[in-house]
């Protein structure tokens, strides 16, 4: 029996069934896919941008600034550039990073250079400073420093003048420099009324009844108040008089500590809390991920639909579960996967037809079938087992092959067809 059809698709003619020696057809998707495909990475890199800009943003672009005021900082806002120039005149410089190490260098007779811009030191802590050498300087002093070296001393704010500031008192280091220009809107420092009397001088006034430096005698110890490090920092040193400022200073004795107050310093007083612990930027971090969290899930995420009441048990039809099965291999594009599940039911459905038993193996199915029908045993075997759809078009010509394929079988096992059975194109 012969059964022809209206289209016929030989495996010939269809690129899917081509000679396996040959060239097959490259599978790519299309840019439509890819782009679905790729969204999840294209918001993850423009969230990862925006963190990145964040940062850079509240950094104000400053990178590898290292330690304000540190004897080996290049940087502009370090102080090696005035601690190499104070080596070569002789001063034996030493950096100390903690009150004991303070303790072990300084000999009584020099000087100590403190900056404390975090408040790790208290009151006690600067007025011990005061018994370990002759001079202290101390630079940007803050509430716990003044109270402890110079009570009749506090903060003045941001100078109302800037640019080119003149001595304008007796103290010598200040004299000999005679003029110094800290940067614009520096710390200033100032005297309280009446307080002349505990010995406080005011040089550099910068208005309003600021000063840029204050000197004090107490205690048997020479008090230098800084008002601005940047007197001293390596971008500073070079303008007006800041360098001899800074020199006659710190070079008074043949022996300086520079000392940068850490953590180490700060007084016990109970564990520290997380807040204490966890660095500024921390937080704004967190906020932002929780932010982008719950953008993506409100994104990604499934409605839920109204709640539906039905009386168990649910019969489900099974066209429904086809279909939703069908659409699952459609979006992922399983082609073989959903050819496999026809090829599963047809070959089940082939050997009832022709009489076999269940546990028969394929090969058996597909010489059977094929005698009955005609047909090469190596076109039925390349149906029933082998052709792989590579688009959907394949996959759809492979399906309607196998309902010819069934149909083809049932006529030639039926009876009542008196027709001859002939060869089966496929």
């Amino acid at each position: 029996m012969t059964i022809t059809d209206p289209s016929p698709s030989t495996a010939v003619d269809d690129p899917a069934f081509a000679d396996p020696t040959g060239d097959a057809p490259a599978l790519s998707s299309s840019p439509r896919q890819v782009a679905r495909r790729s969204v999840g990475w294209i918001v993850v890199g423009i969230i990862a941008v925006l963190i990145a800009g964040i940062g850079f943003l509240a950094t104000g672009g400053r990178v590898g600034a290292g330690i304000p005021l540190d004897a080996a900082n290049p940087a502009p806002a370090g102080a090696k550039a005035l601690v190499e120039v104070l080596r070569q005149q002789g001063v034996d410089v030493t950096t100390a990073s903690s009150l004991a190490q303070v303790r072990d260098l300084a000999p009584g007779d020099g000087t100590i250079l403190v900056y404390d811009p975090q408040g790790y030191l208290d009151e006690n802590r600067f007025t011990e400073l005061q018994t370990h050498a002759s001079t202290l300087v101390v630079v940007d002093p803050g509430f716990a420093a003044l109270q402890s070296l110079a009570p009749d001393v506090h903060n003045g704010g941001a100078a109302s003048r800037t640019g080119t500031l003149t001595a304008s008192c007796d103290i010598p280091a200040a004299n000999r420099a005679e003029t110094a220009e800290p940067t614009a809107k520096s710390p200033t420092l100032r005297i309280s009324a009446g307080g002349t009397g505990a010995g406080s001088t005011g040089c550099f006034p910068t208005g309003d009844g600021g000063f840029a430096f204050v000197s004090n005698a107490a205690n048997g110890a020479t008090i230098h108040l800084v008002g601005s490090p940047s007197i001293l920092e390596n971008e500073g040193i070079v303008r007006a008089g800041n360098a001899a400022l800074a020199l006659n200073l710190l070079g008074e004795h043949r022996s300086l500590v520079w000392y940068l107050p850490t953590f180490r310093d700060v007084a016990p007083s109970g564990a520290p809390d997380l807040n204490a612990l966890t660095p500024g930027w921390v937080t704004p971090l967190v906020l932002l991920l929780i932010v982008a969290f719950i953008a993506a899930a409100v994104w990604r995420g499934r409605r839920f639909g109204p709640l539906v009441v039905e009386n168990l048990p649910v019969v489900v039809r099974s066209g429904e579960t086809m279909e939703g099965r069908a659409r699952l291999y459609q979006r992922s594009s399983a082609r073989l996967r959903a050819l496999d599940s026809l090829r599963i039911g047809a070959i089940g459905r082939l050997g009832a037809t022709v009489g076999l038993p269940s546990t028969a193996s394929v090969a058996e199915v597909c010489d059977t079938v094929a005698a009955l029908t005609g047909t090469d045993r190596g076109t039925v075997r390349d149906l029933l087992v082998d052709a792989q759809p590579r688009t959907d078009a394949q996959l759809v010509s492979l399906s309607d092959r196998l309902a010819r394929l069934e149909s083809a079988t049932l006529s030639a096992v039926t009876p009542a067809n008196d027709r001859p059975t002939g060869r089966m194109d496929l």
